[in-house]
């Protein structure tokens, strides 16, 4: 047997013209079949390139992620990434399995789920992240909803950024996820995108700050308020995001100066709530924080935030997530944020911003 196989190896060396990489992988011994715990593996790295990201995302240690993606290439006898620093980048071999993994994942996933309904009785729990602007204004109605429709359903909800509700998504760990469809770049790779609602920019001032009708603040305003105006803080969650606000202020409001930046919108409201500034942003967010008795919200020229809801597609059919997202339109449809004022003068100016 050892001889019949040194044979096969030298032949196919011999055949190749020189003892190439690939010919020895495709002779080497394979030391079992790939499990699906590698191959959901194999797919956060690949989608995330880094393995920093990708341990993230699956909830698991770097030194056992990295172990079990050296078994499947010593499984499969192919290198799958090229690895720089932390850095991995998908060889030949790599990038003709990928397709093939997914494929692999989504099938396991429509069993998983197409199963559930036999459970016999038992309790299914409906994981999802969103932002809080969207788990405020819209989850609420649409549990108490589904919880009439599935009396046996629960659900897992985490508050997240936009980019750590991809990383849930992709490493399985939520079903869906609630955010702003430009909230990170390309958002919906790798997911069905479901529209919930347009939710539009507003300017979001201290109770005191009345800019109603104001054509010219510099003149019109007292000194303080005037001051106040042109304190901004703003709130970015990327490059093109913070380049958009920063022009909407520089045609706006040419004189203001930053003076917090934050992660959130519901911080940035907090700060105008105590007299610190102005901020902008969406109506959403201002309205489930319950402020309008301390703040004043004025409507802005721009296009709205979409938000959608992000689910894997062989999910958009199936029970109880179709019946969630249906309540989530149903929710969107009703909500509506009150006491938004008219957009001041000063603040129309063409083109309109997008944001």
């Amino acid at each position: 047997m050892k001889d019949n196989d040194g044979s096969a190896a030298r032949g196919a060396v011999g055949r190749s013209g020189k003892g190439s990489p690939s010919a020895l992988a495709r002779s080497a011994p394979r030391a079992g079949d790939p499990t699906l715990h590698q191959m959901r593996i194999f797919w956060a790295v690949a989608r995330s390139e880094t393995l920093t990201k990708a341990a993230k995302q699956l909830g698991l240690a770097q030194p056992s992620l990295s172990q079990q993606l050296g078994k499947l290439e010593t499984t499969l006898g192919n290198r799958l990434f090229h690895r720089r620093s932390n850095e991995m980048e998908l060889t030949e071999a790599g990038n003709f399995l990928l397709p093939r993994v997914e494929q692999v994942l989504r099938i396991v996933a429509e069993l998983e789920d197409g199963l559930a309904q036999f459970s016999g009785g038992l309790r299914l729990t409906l994981r999802l992240a969103g932002i809080n602007s969207v788990l405020r204004g819209l989850l609420p109605t649409a549990v108490r909803a589904m919880q009439e429709k599935f009396p046996e359903l629960d659900f897992d909800i985490q508050e997240s950024a936009p980019t750590d509700i991809l990383d849930l998504l992709y490493g399985r760990r939520v079903n869906i996820g609630l955010l702003a469809a430009d909230s990170v770049a390309q958002a919906g790779v790798g997911f069905l995108q479901v529209p919930l609602m347009e939710d539009p920019y507003v300017l979001v001032v201290p109770k005191d700050l009345l800019l109603d009708g104001v054509r010219n603040p510099k003149i019109e305003l007292a000194p303080a308020h005037w001051a106040m105006l042109n304190q901004s803080i703003q709130f970015s969650f990327g490059s093109q995001h913070t380049n958009r606000v920063a022009e909407w202020y520089e045609q706006r409001l040419p004189e203001h100066r930053v003076v917090a930046q934050c992660r959130s919108f519901e911080t940035a409201i907090g700060l105008v709530q105590a007299g610190a500034g102005v901020c902008l942003a969406p109506a959403l967010a201002s309205g489930s924080q319950g402020v309008s008795n301390s703040v004043r919200l004025y409507r802005v020229q721009g296009a709205a935030r979409r938000i959608v809801a992000l689910i894997p597609s062989q999910y958009r059919r199936v029970e109880p997530y179709a019946s969630l997202l249906e309540e989530l339109q149903c929710a969107a449809q009703t909500c509506t944020v009150g006491g938004i004022l008219d957009t001041p003068p000063f603040l129309a100016v063409d083109p309109p911003q997008s944001f």
